[in-house]
């Protein structure tokens, strides 16, 4: 019968080895201590921007899905073309052509003073110092002919706001500030909206696509 060997019996660490890995592990954590302080260093440095960024992608989405909300039903109405080119009053008295759609229960943004009322008219329209602002009023209100519609601020970092029209003749874009007019001289509706945000002396440009009214509906 073979013999074993008796166990050898466990070396311990010496106190140099000790001392020599906790210098090893006090190194390692120092840099990755330093590593986190400068990366949120950095983070901090870039906030503004990030938040920038991230205000100009949910302005466009908010816009993209309301308007695309216009034209499907039951908000379409039969006295509302969505989105249409309409004279708006403004509150200095004036009149001005503007983007204009129709929502039969109103938009988030819509804050009413009272009970809210459905069949509210919704226009786009950019005012130096103020930015994108939305201009609605609901034709159920007694002085809607009359009065100017409320002002609600919808990005004060909107500085311009363009149009696009699709050329079929070059197949191209084209960029216009004021609306394109057809033969009979009344605006044409564009395609495309082009917004420029800016902030702390940097400009993003976003294009919001307009949606044509759905066809083909199913009778009611």
């Amino acid at each position: 019968m073979t013999r074993r060997a008796p166990p050898r019996p466990r070396r311990a660490f010496t106190l140099l080895e000790i001392l020599v890995a906790v210098a090893i592990a006090s190194l390692v954590f120092v840099g990755m201590n330093a590593l986190v302080l400068s990366m949120g260093e950095l983070w901090g440095r870039n906030s503004d921007l990030r938040l920038f960024e991230l205000h100009t992608r949910n302005v466009t989405r908010f816009l993209e899905r309301e308007l695309a909300r216009s034209v499907l039903p039951p908000a379409v109405l039969s006295t509302a073309t969505a989105p249409a080119i309409k004279e708006v009053r403004l509150p200095a008295g004036a009149t001005e052509e503007l983007l204009t759609c129709e929502f039969s229960g109103g938009s988030r943004l819509c804050a009413w003073p009272q009970r809210p009322l459905p069949n509210v008219v919704c226009s786009l329209a950019v005012r130096d110092g103020a930015g994108l602002v939305l201009l609605w009023h609901s034709r159920l209100e007694l002085n809607f002919a009359d009065d100017a519609p409320r002002e609600t601020v919808v990005s004060p970092l909107v500085t311009a706001m363009s149009y696009l029209y699709y050329d079929t003749d070059f197949k191209n874009w084209k960029t216009e500030t004021t609306f394109q007019k057809d033969a009979n001289g009344a605006a044409r509706v564009p395609q495309r909206l082009k917004l420029a945000f800016t902030y702390s002396g940097r400009t993003i440009e976003t294009v919001v696509n307009l949606p044509a009214p759905a066809q083909g509906q199913p009778m009611l």
